[in-house]
């Protein structure tokens, strides 16, 4: 039975070791020893993995299972199946940053061995993988490519919060450098992916799968948010419109908001970036960014306007911030729009307090500088108006002293 290794064990890589270490021997390897030592406690912090679930995996010298966790590198060694899952974020200049992947391309070459398979999971540009990482393997390990070696490509579907879509509910999308390598790569992952699998015809073709799934919903939230600009000044409801539109068969469920995470707000560049490099201008793709970034500041104008129409006066004003996290339910703080939200409402004078029980403080603080308040606190005191930027369930019962609500 071939030994397996998932590399990077975040919102990606520790579903799918834990899903995986239910038939196969799994080694997890991250380069946090903290997050390794908590995922041996069975604590994840990313609430993806229960405990239930990671302690029916675990390893341990008193119950010996299919998971096996480590922070060293050299735990890699004799591994058949490389299966890479690091971030693949952006730089600040929107463009794709590689270091993380490169990085365990490394690591991971120097462990190859004749007939290893490397998987790849992390969203790239089309064309990444064998023009940025295949050269990273080769040179490592000294090996040739497609003969001592072979790669795949499996992009990460994993929806964070999302708790009845599990991993093995989701279709896997696969792909080989050679066709029995595809065709191998395909059967590992259908033995656990209850959902079943699509084993696209190349490398390439995974990876442009992946980016244009991100890519269209970006366009289509941005096209809601548009729409939500333009009905405010109409003094139209957009919800209701949308409710109305939407009982045509074909009509797309989409609404607006604020974008944030790692997937929506990266993936659209990765794609952009590739297409620029071939000399071609994204326009659409690219326009739908700009308005889905335009709309914390957006949101931030229309606050300002709804205290000042209320006759209050926004310097002296306390507002509560429902929500810092991305998305409902999960404690990510990656990429939130609610931070440049709140960022501009206190370049505004005002007292801006922040509640958010999915996510812990000293990651609200380490990230953004926020200190966030406690539930007792926000329940106890007045505000003059409460945003509800994140539909936390915890948020669904509760009633806050308010003059006003704002929400999207």
């Amino acid at each position: 039975m071939d030994k397996i290794a998932v590399i990077g064990l975040g919102y990606v890589g520790l579903p799918l070791a834990r899903l995986l270490a239910t038939k196969y021997p799994v080694l997890g390897y991250d380069l946090s020893q903290e997050r390794v030592v908590a995922l041996k406690k069975g604590h994840d912090a990313t609430l993806e993995v229960s405990q239930a679930l990671l302690e029916s995996v675990l390893n341990t010298k008193e119950s010996p299972k299919g998971l096996t966790l480590s922070h060293e590198a050299r735990s890699l060694e004799g591994h058949d199946v490389f299966i890479i899952t690091v971030p693949t974020p952006v730089d600040d200049q929107k463009a794709p940053d590689l270091s993380a992947l490169t990085q365990a391309s490394l690591t991971v070459g120097g462990y190859l061995k004749k007939g290893a398979v490397v998987v790849y999971e992390s969203t790239v540009y089309p064309g990444a993988t064998e023009e940025v990482c295949l050269p990273i393997l080769e040179k490592a390990s000294g090996l040739k490519y497609n003969t001592d070696f072979y790669l795949g490509y499996s992009p990460e579907r994993i929806n964070p919060g999302d708790k009845t879509r599990s991993i093995e509910d989701i279709m896997k999308v696969t792909s080989g450098s050679t066709p029995e390598v595809a065709q191998k790569i395909d059967q590992l992952y259908g033995s656990v992916i209850t959902a079943g699998t699509y084993m696209a015809p190349s490398i390439k073709v995974a990876e442009a799968a992946k980016v244009i799934e991100n890519a269209q919903r970006d366009i289509n939230i941005a096209f809601v948010n548009e729409l939500k600009q333009i009905f405010d000044l109409m003094q139209i409801d957009t919800n209701e419109v949308l409710a109305a539109a939407k009982t045509k068969w074909n009509f797309l469920d989409f609404y607006p908001g604020l974008v944030g995470g790692h997937c929506i707000v990266v993936d659209p560049y990765y794609l952009a970036h590739k297409a620029k490099q071939l000399g071609h201008d994204p326009q659409v793709i690219l326009s739908g960014r700009r308005v889905n970034d335009s709309m914390a500041e957006y949101h931030g104008k229309k606050i300002i306007e709804m205290l000042k129409t209320s006759a209050l006066d926004p310097s002296n004003s306390r507002i509560l911030v429902l929500g810092l996290s991305f998305k409902a339910n999960v404690p990510d703080l990656r990429n939130s729009k609610v931070i440049d939200l709140i960022d501009y409402l206190k370049c505004r004078c005002m007292t801006v307090e922040v509640l958010d029980p999915m996510v812990e403080a000293h990651a609200a603080q380490a990230l953004c500088g926020f200190d966030l308040e406690s539930m007792e606190h926000c329940l106890g005191t007045e505000y003059d108006l409460v945003v509800h930027a994140v539909g936390h369930d915890a948020f669904k019962e509760l009633k806050f002293y308010t003059k006003f609500d704002y929400r999207w």
